[in-house]
């Protein structure tokens, strides 16, 4: 009777043991059953794809000898102003003065957009995460330099160090590329938005250079450079995932204002910005619709972004992982 009791604790402990998932295992596995996480991440699929749609148009509407017109040559003014019909798809968001489609406009906005969030993040998240790596990790004066620097820049209001970024950047220009453009806004958005990555990554790496494998791999002779990049890093790439996801939004936002005060893309590039900015004045008129499209586009986009984001956060906290 005793050992039949054995063999069945002893079964149930390998099962147990055997049930074991790793934190990245577990976050899918928690996405997956959240119905509101996979409709925002649905949402935001759909952005993409309208995003690398609108890519493709003007790749294709730009080239010699091609039978679509480029967004400029949509120009009709006998269309200026026309309100959404639903029996054309050109004029199904309405028109713009000019006569161009909005729903053009529209999805060609969310080309820029997600281009500038992306790109913005793909400088943010790599320098917050290696600085605070540092930081943390290395402590004293290197800790002091790295922590000084991000306080100054947060002490100065983000809008106001974007916009003297861009004023800087104008007429600049960097191996063929035009600072004073969109290429800027990425550098820009890039330099000002480590601070909240740093910050978060340099507290969770002072906790984990305390923990006993870092300890053990100290005691074997392992350099620092090593035993950062190998057994520190891999433990906090999560909070980059994370800083991604919900950084994204904050690069959004901060496009859609500078290109509302006229330093964000270059001009003639539709963007979500530029339509709220050029159809501000139409409201007095009647003229709701192209407002409307720029910041219904941009409020869901930001919307499902933040609620995946959240989701994510809590999917990938190890405190949360048998809740």
């Amino acid at each position: 009777m005793t050992d039949s009791l054995q063999i069945t604790a002893d079964k149930s402990e390998s099962t147990c043991v055997g049930e074991g998932t790793s934190l990245w295992a577990d976050a899918r596995r928690r996405l997956a059953r959240d119905r509101m996480a996979m409709v925002c991440l649905a949402i935001i699929g759909v952005y993409f794809l309208v995003a690398i749609g609108a890519g493709v148009y003007e790749i294709v509407s730009s080239s010699e000898g091609s039978m679509i017109p480029s967004f400029e040559d949509t120009i009709d003014f006998d269309q200026s102003h026309t309100p959404p019909t639903i029996g054309s798809l050109r004029n199904l968001l309405g028109t713009d003065w000019a006569g161009r489609s909005v729903l053009l406009k529209t999805v060609l906005g969310a080309k820029v957009s997600l281009t500038v969030g992306l790109m913005a993040n793909l400088i943010a998240v790599p320098l917050g995460l290696m600085l605070g790596a540092t930081a943390g990790y290395f402590g004293r004066r290197t800790d002091s330099v790295i922590v000084w620097v991000y306080s100054t820049l947060a002490s100065v209001p983000g809008i106001i160090l974007l916009i003297a970024m861009k004023y800087a950047f104008k007429n600049v220009t960097i191996a063929g590329l035009n600072l004073g453009g969109i290429h800027g806004l990425y550098i820009a958005l890039g330099v000002t938005s480590w601070v909240g990555t740093c910050r978060y990554v340099r507290a969770e790496v002072m906790k984990v250079r305390e923990l006993e494998y870092v300890l053990a791999a100290r005691a074997v002779g392992r350099s620092n450079f090593m035993i950062l990049m190998r057994h520190v890093l891999p433990n906090v790439l999560h909070l980059g995932i994370i800083s991604f996801s919900l950084g994204v939004v904050g690069a959004i936002t901060a496009e859609v204002t500078l290109s509302y005060l006229g330093l964000g893309v270059d001009v003639g590039t539709p963007s979500w910005g530029t339509m709220i900015n050029g159809a501000r004045m139409d409201l007095h008129a009647g003229r709701w619709w192209e407002l409307t499209s720029a910041v219904g586009a941009m409020f869901l986009l930001v919307l499902a972004l933040n609620i995946f984001g959240d989701r994510l956060r809590d999917a990938l906290d190890p405190r949360l992982k048998n809740v």
